[in-house]
């Protein structure tokens, strides 16, 4: 039950008070979140501190003795600070060898912390998993996001950011590098650990969904709209999940 509602409180709190824009944009413009928490985690550690004093200010766990209310917000800060996507590699390896040497025990209270920290971050990820319509429709949203951040750093004469110039990206590119290099690693891992029905559906969805983007790309390249052809792996900051739902 523990876990249970430290994964739902991390769920819905994991992007709470989210600025819309994302962390090299807070660092490089000296946001006061940048220098509280000294350029690291920026977002994850600012949604982290928002829910904990949401939860102070409610009493929601004033019953709770004060070392258990502390152990709690200190798991609830570590399922959070684990949606880092610069630290996704950490993550995803220390999953995977577990995995690989099938010594996953849901007995063991940090593996199972692991797991929460895991299915935490598919959820965070997993719009490219849902069905062609509804994905797209988030991924034009999430995208029109990054270019509002790349207008603003424009019009303050800032460099803009990866994935945010709307002259020079286009969201199939920017789509297919999420899946290819964050999101298929991710859920491929996921899929070993819960062969289940949904975790073959979502699989598939994501299959599905790089395929239809890549359509959309070879089509504008067919019509001459767009001229960029490359998808590069992108910096670890400036994928495109970081800035809400992608």
């Amino acid at each position: 039950q523990w876990d249970v509602l430290l994964g739902l409180l991390a769920a819905a709190t994991h992007d709470l008070d989210h600025p819309g824009v994302n962390q090299p944009f807070l660092i490089k413009t000296k946001h006061y979140l940048a220098t509280l928490y000294k350029n690291t985690s920026v977002l994850e550690n600012h949604h982290w501190r928002s829910a904990v004093g949401i939860l102070r200010e409610t009493g929601l766990f004033s019953h709770l003795g004060t070392t258990q209310r502390q152990e709690m917000e200190r798991q609830l800060g570590s399922l959070i600070l684990a949606t880092d996507i610069s630290r996704q590699n950490e993550y995803l390896s220390q999953f995977r060898e577990h995995l690989d040497n099938e010594d996953l025990s849901l007995e063991n209270s940090a593996h199972r912390h692991l797991v929460l920290q895991m299915a935490l971050k598919c959820a965070d990820v997993c719009n490219p998993c849902r069905t062609w319509e509804l994905s797209k429709q988030w991924s034009e949203k999430i995208t029109e996001e990054f270019f509002h951040q790349g207008d603003i750093e424009r019009k303050h004469k800032l460099a803009i950011s990866p994935l945010c110039d709307r002259d020079r990206e286009n969201i199939a590119s920017i789509q297919i590098g999420f899946i290819t290099f964050l999101v298929e690693p991710l859920f491929v891992e996921w899929a070993r650990f819960a062969d289940t029905r949904l975790s073959q559906t979502m699989l598939c969805h994501l299959g599905l969904n790089k395929a239809s983007w890549k359509g959309v790309l070879q089509g504008q390249l067919d019509s001459g709209s767009e001229t960029d052809t490359v998808v590069e792996e992108p910096d670890s900051q400036c994928l495109p999940q970081e800035s809400h739902k992608v």
